[in-house]
């Protein structure tokens, strides 16, 4: 497909984006108003009060990074005359029903033509009920909202790939196919969503009748998410919700026309509108960071184990393409895998390498300015090799200082023993969460 085609059908469409504020959405704005800026409107739900604080937060976390540095300068002076024009701010939350949405606004429904739903809450572990919230009743919400505009021409839902799990059903290659409702990845569970919203409001009322601080209920909310995916077969609280979401919109999507997006592990821009953009850690930045400033020896991972990530100006380039193609039709295969791993597979252990070769080179500094040697690679391990290493890195010094501090008569535990305390327990987390992504089974 030609840009020319692309081109033509964004001219004087009308586009609703969830979830703005989000990484992979900037991403989507910022190409459309570029590449199209005979655009009809960009109206971007941002969750706010009222739309005036919902423009001060796109002009602060949206049009004023670096991302639309190459609009800016293509446009000069007209920039922020033209983002006024072609770009709406609405208040709302995708959590609750009608998006939230005050009644100056629901003239939207004669005005969308397109509507891409970006909002998620990516963090692995968390709270249940403001992951239910998002990622499962939210794209609810949005097809319930897309079903009541008139010219709606598809609906579109950004979910991940990785809502299969840990992909150990003996597939090498995972189906673009939709979950069926009530369907889970244990064969032993029956997946109940309106019994999942009750149990987790039972659970909230228990904590709260314990007279429980906002901090206990947070952790115990945390654990409760984890729990449950466990019992049906996913790996985390992100990818378990997120299935649900496409659940309640595949079962429930009746006449929209749906397309639901999985892409893998997203990272920074390729080259549009330049290499390099991201924001905040994602996915191995945390592996990365860690390493470079000494901090990590090892992680768990299979040095064979694909890593499949994709940039994301090339999940957006997919998201527009699939739109353009799926034109005023109900698309008949509606879920779309946008991934590496096929064509430009990229292995634990490259990623070693890569990492290892760049801080031998680019050293970090420590708080004195001194380089951090960087002498060994990573260490790829399995779960329990990796606990051996907290053992001996954190668990065994901790035994120890606890013992002297006995043996002196010492009844307060300093400063160090409290940081490797919760830096074992963060790590032990953090492994338990990140194995079913660097020992994936397929593609």
């Amino acid at each position: 497909m030609n840009s020319g085609t692309i081109h033509s059908f964004l001219k004087g469409k009308s586009i609703l984006v969830i979830g703005t504020t989000g990484f992979l959405a900037k991403v989507f704005v910022e190409k459309i108003l570029r590449i199209q800026p005979e655009i009809q409107q960009l109206y971007l739900l941002v969750r706010a009060s009222n739309n005036d604080l919902a423009s001060q937060r796109l002009q602060n976390e949206v049009f004023q990074t670096d991302l639309f540095g190459l609009l800016r300068d293509k446009l000069g002076q007209e920039f922020d005359s033209f983002i006024s024009k072609k770009v709406t701010a609405i208040a709302g939350d995708v959590s609750v029903q009608n998006l939230g949405l005050k009644d100056e606004n629901l003239n939207l429904f004669q005005e969308i033509d397109l509507i891409v739903n970006f909002a998620a809450t990516t963090k692995f572990d968390e709270r249940f009920d403001i992951s239910m919230g998002v990622n499962t009743m939210g794209p609810l919400h949005v097809l319930n909202f897309a079903k009541k505009c008139c010219n709606i021409k598809v609906f579109v839902h950004i979910s991940t790939a990785y809502v299969c799990g840990e992909a150990n059903n003996g597939e090498e290659i995972l189906q673009e196919k939709p979950f069926e409702m009530g369907q889970t990845l244990k064969g032993t569970s029956k997946l109940n969503i309106q019994t999942e919203m009750d149990l987790l409001e039972k659970k909230i009322d228990e904590l709260r009748a314990m007279n429980a601080d906002e901090s206990t209920i947070k952790y115990a909310l945390k654990d409760y998410g984890i729990q449950r995916a466990n019992l049906h077969g996913w790996p985390n609280t992100y990818v378990f919700t997120k299935a649900m979401g496409e659940m309640l919109v595949v079962n429930q999507k009746d006449n929209v026309p749906l397309i639901i997006i999985r892409p893998t592990m997203v990272t920074s821009t390729n080259k549009d509108p330049f290499p390099g953009w991201i924001e905040g850690l994602r996915t191995t930045d945390t592996v990365i960071r860690g390493y470079g400033i000494g901090k990590l020896a090892c992680f768990v991972g299979n040095p064979n184990t694909i890593l499949d990530i994709i940039p994301a100006d090339l999940v957006i380039n997919c998201v527009i393409t699939t739109i353009v193609v799926h034109l005023d039709q109900a698309p008949k295969d509606f879920i779309y895998h946008i991934s590496s791993s096929l064509r430009n597979p990229f292995k634990v252990l490259d990623f070693i390498n890569i990492i290892y070769d760049y801080f031998v080179k680019n050293p970090c500094t420590n708080e004195n300015g001194k380089p951090i040697v960087i002498s060994k690679r990573l260490f790829p391990t399995s779960l329990s090799g990796f606990n051996v290493y907290l053992t001996i890195r954190y668990v065994i010094p901790l035994k120890v200082s606890n013992y002297v501090n006995k043996t002196c008569f010492r009844f307060s535990q300093d400063a160090t023993y409290d940081d490797n305390y919760k830096k074992n327990r963060m790590l032990k987390g953090w492994a338990k969460l990140y194995k079913p992504y660097s020992c994936f089974k397929a593609m």
